[in-house]
């Protein structure tokens, strides 16, 4: 199931993903009452598989009538984030092989982690502000795990267990920012600087998040293209890891990394970073390609 987030009346709606469309849960709901649906990705989140279940079955009673008043267009709709209100984002660096050779990094003993905040988090087609303080805006395209199910000490044979979902995200990066300091959360957390999405992709539609695509373009031309094969760290390792220091809770998003290709790694005479104007696609395989706008930071 493909779930997604557009803005209602200036909030949050859920969406569902079909071959002919999008479904309005909200607006589906008003002319097919079921208060057993949940109505919101947050609600899916913690409802878990019992959430899930019911809205499975409502789909299919939806199937069975010929009524469109809560078909929306993809093209129509103001994109929100796949996941809205996490409990944590925690990010890992340095975790593609070919990116560490390209940065000149050794490849980490352990998995390093780092944090952004719910400030960064936006959607599919949002403009992103460059922000004035950064001369050195990078991207990162990173496959998106989604936690739905609590837990801490997880093992890894066990953790895949644990995901509700993937998605596709954009670990924006300011590195001016990034290497002021030895901690990294400055050049990462910025605002808009956690696009996620267009869908939230339940777990059971995708057969190995440790072999997956990605891809970058930026104004069209490819500048990333790996796969997470090359990760350090695959998913389960990276979800038993984190589980053994702090409790994972649904709607938890992991971002586990980014493949070689990021400006930060060209030799500096080619080291042409975004700016406004400029648009960049960010594809995982199988999870949908999310793209961004970049915009002048009004003062």
């Amino acid at each position: 199931m493909r779930l997604l987030t557009f803005m209602k009346a200036g909030e949050y709606a859920l969406g569902i993903k079909l071959d002919h469309g999008i479904i309005d849960i909200e607006a589906a709901l008003a002319v097919e009452p079921d208060n057993r649906v949940p109505v919101s990705v947050t609600h899916i989140l913690e409802g878990g598989d019992r959430a899930v279940a019911s809205l499975e079955n409502y789909l299919e009673k939806l199937d069975n009538k010929s009524d469109s008043s809560y078909m929306l267009n993809e093209e129509e709709i103001v994109w929100g984030p796949s996941v809205t209100h996490p409990n944590k984002i925690i990010c890992i660096g340095l975790n593609y092989r070919k990116h560490a050779d390209e940065t000149g990094a050794a490849y980490p003993e352990y998995p390093i982690l780092f944090n952004k905040f719910n400030n960064a988090l936006t959607g599919h087609q949002s403009d992103i502000a460059v922000p004035n303080v950064t001369k050195k805006l990078d991207y990162e395209v990173e496959l998106g795990i989604v936690i739905g199910k609590q837990g801490k000490y997880i093992s890894k044979d066990n953790a895949l267990d644990h995901v509700f979902g993937y998605c596709t995200a954009n670990d924006l990066s300011a590195r001016d920012l990034q290497r002021r300091t030895p901690q990294w959360l400055l050049g990462k957390s910025c605002d808009g600087f956690c696009p996620i999405g267009p869908f939230l992709v339940t777990s059971d539609e995708v057969a190995d998040p440790n072999h997956l695509k990605l891809q970058t373009t930026v104004n069209g031309e490819i500048r990333q293209n790996s796969t997470t094969a090359d990760m350090i760290f695959g998913c389960d390792e990276i979800i038993s890891y984190i589980s053994q220091h702090m409790t994972l809770v649904p709607g938890d998003i992991i971002l586990t990394g980014t493949p070689e290709g990021v400006i930060m790694g060209y030799p500096e005479a080619k080291q042409n970073y975004l700016n406004p104007g400029d648009k960049v696609t960010v594809e995982v395989e199988g999870l949908g390609a999310l793209s961004n706008s970049f915009i002048k930071e009004e003062s």
